[in-house]
């Protein structure tokens, strides 16, 4: 085969791949995905009372109270997104020398609701629940994903 036809062939391939590409104008129509099923999970907070750097009794409530609460939310966060752990071993003559381990848990939580807040001797405790049903509800509200439904060419 020479040289000229292998390149006219060549040349007419990709014109014609690159005309089909834009031959066509479309409009497409999105669908939105809803998940079968919405599951429900609860996260307990405890936070010591006594141990609240303040004076005052009913401060050291009101920080325990608001103390709980952010355990739950960081319970809520290592559920939904998991936990970080990093960990280094140093060793010397074939002796453990130091070991650590490292956590760490980053996330947004949105629509979880106090179920309970409540004292238990010197410690207060709250409890969470994050319904998925009331998170697709935000997500959607707030991203609007979606799938194609239709695409009409013209």
């Amino acid at each position: 085969m020479n040289k000229s036809l292998l390149s006219s062939i060549t040349l007419t391939g990709s014109l014609l791949l690159v005309g089909c590409s834009s031959m066509y104008d479309k409009h497409v129509q999105w669908q939105t995905i809803k998940p079968e099923s919405f599951p429900v999970i609860t996260a307990i907070g405890q936070a010591p009372i006594s141990l609240q750097k303040s004076a005052n009794e009913t401060q050291r409530m009101l920080m325990a109270i608001s103390a709980s609460k952010i355990a739950a939310y960081a319970e809520l966060t290592e559920q939904v997104y998991g936990q970080q752990v990093t960990g280094s071993l140093t060793m010397s003559n074939l002796v453990v020398d130091n070991q650590q381990l490292k956590t760490s848990v980053q996330g947004i939580i949105r629509g979880a609701k106090v179920f309970k807040s409540y004292p238990v001797g010197d410690t207060y405790t709250t409890e969470l629940h994050l319904d998925f049903k009331d998170v697709y509800a935000i997500y959607e509200a707030s991203s609007r994903r979606k799938e194609i439904k239709n695409v009409d060419y013209y």
